[in-house]
């Protein structure tokens, strides 16, 4: 006889409200009804749900009954979330991980919620699931923008043979390896120059003035995790006219990155503030917001698009060191961002659109959807879909948390699928491994809707955090590639 299985999807439809309570009943359920069949248990879990008092005291049914009982107040200060959240539309929602889920319908239920999508690549984050999308009235959430604030992609294309990144491999890789610093504190022993540092809220406000150093140093790098910088083969099938490239193959320059120490800081400091002064259910802890009336609102407004115009410097920086080395100036730069929020329109208002690993994709607006770094990635250009709050994935998505890619891939899978796609990996490790991530072009056959494809991105050489603890070589010797 076949185990019991429920799943989340099938309690909400019976009524079961978003909360720790679904994962409650499918533990308890599974565990001590597993033999029973499948149309008694739902008809059983119908009546907790209906009368939750009536199971308080049984041996079984009291771990979900005690989840559906109203929670005693305690001091009333604490701010409730509504019983039902707004509505949102979810785009490949069959290969979205139940947390994510959960992470969302909590999110739909702030009274502060006005509209919100979920992406296809989305997986569990803190607050606002990576891949969410939610429009706020006239409040900002810190966490709901992310801790790397302002991360983005940007794509530089030259009009040159692909075939040299084959023919010249080493003097395209030697270049990467000199035009940017990997690692989580790695800093510069020489600082770049922008105008981006001279910005008066370093100088005017205390905690961007205390960071303002060591922001200098990091100026131009590209921190550790999924960041890379890579080059590769662009195609363009046709031209479009919105991205002006004639149709052809060309040499295309990609970095992923952000903020750096400076977006964390603030993106932690001001949550703290968010938390002690909008006291939530614990389940929605980090989704506490700041208003854009309160000092503090204002304050993290002002750091976090400094943290963005930071993160846009640093790819500039990358990008024009290495036209500089190639002796062309890049016949087009594409450049989109996500972790960060909006002042746009919804229905005739102004509210507040937060991103967190999210596209925007507004009518005709450009940006890139990279895969791994063996898969294709995407030019597109949206479609300003208001269903999905004119917004796409920020890439493939994880399928794997970092832990797990370590123990279940092998080096020589990981080699073997390098050599594969013919990658050359400078640096990198087993937690982001191409196994890692979801296959981006379900993601892409996901979001038709939302984006056209007007360009493809082939990875050929890639750059990202070489530390020893994200080696995939047990002898050491892979973590010299580069060199």
């Amino acid at each position: 006889m076949s185990k019991l299985k429920i799943t989340g999807k099938e309690l909400r439809a019976i009524g079961f409200p978003e909360g720790p309570v679904i994962s409650v009943a499918m533990n308890v359920m599974q565990k001590n009804y597993k033999h029973q069949k499948k149309e008694e248990v739902m008809e059983l879990l119908k009546k907790v749900l209906a009368s939750p008092i009536e199971y308080k005291d049984d041996a079984v049914l009291a771990l979900i009954a005690e989840q559906l009982l109203p929670k005693p107040s305690t001091d009333g200060a604490e701010t409730s979330l509504n019983q039902s959240g707004i509505q949102f539309n979810v785009f490949g929602q069959e290969h979205i991980e139940e947390g994510a889920m959960h992470q969302m319908y909590t999110a739909a239920k702030l009274p502060i919620a006005v509209a919100g999508a979920l992406m296809p690549d989305a997986h569990s984050g803190y607050g606002l699931p990576i891949g969410g999308v939610l429009a706020t009235a006239n409040a900002v959430i810190p966490y709901g923008v992310g801790v790397d604030i302002g991360c983005r992609m940007c794509l530089s294309i030259f009009d040159i043979d692909p075939k040299e990144l084959i023919q010249r491999e080493s003097y395209f890789a030697r270049e990467i390896n000199e035009a940017t610093l990997f690692g989580s504190g790695g800093q510069f022993d020489h600082t770049a120059d922008h105008e981006v540092m001279e910005s008066k809220a370093f100088y005017e406000m205390p905690l961007l003035k205390n960071l303002h150093g060591r922001a200098w140093k990091q100026l131009g790098s590209s921190g550790s995790g999924n960041h890379f910088v890579e080059f590769g083969v662009v195609e363009i099938a046709e031209k479009d006219e919105v991205l002006g490239v004639e149709a052809g193959n060309y040499v295309g320059l990609l970095s992923h990155s952000g903020s750096r120490a400076l977006g964390a800081n603030i993106a932690n400091h001001y949550t703290k503030i968010a938390i002690s002064k909008r006291r939530l259910p614990h389940d929605a802890k980090n989704l506490a917001w700041l208003t854009l009336d309160e000092e503090e609102g204002m304050e993290y407004w002002i750091a976090m698009n400094l943290a963005g115009d930071y993160a846009s410097a640093c790819h500039h920086i990358i990008h024009a060191k290495i036209a500089k080395q190639l002796g062309r100036k890049p016949m087009k730069m594409v450049e989109n961002h996500h972790n960060f929020a909006w002042k746009e329109q919804w229905e005739g208002k102004e509210v507040i659109v937060h991103r967190k690993g999210a596209t925007p994709a507004g009518k005709d607006v450009l940006g890139i959807i990279p895969g791994s770094m063996t898969a294709d990635g995407f030019i597109v250009k949206g479609k300003g879909e208001s269903a999905a709050v004119n917004s796409a994935s920020h890439g493939a998505g994880r399928k794997m948390s970092r832990s797990r890619a370590i123990a279940s891939v092998t080096d020589k899978q990981f080699r073997d699928e390098l050599k594969k796609f013919g990658v050359k990996l400078l640096g990198g490790g087993l937690d982001e491994s191409p196994f890692a991530y979801k296959d981006i072009e379900v993601v892409m056959q996901s979001q038709k809707q939302l984006v056209d494809m007007v360009g493809k991105f082939t990875p050929k050489i890639v750059k990202m955090d070489g530390a020893k603890h994200r080696s995939w070589g047990k002898k050491g010797k892979e973590e010299t590639m580069g060199e």
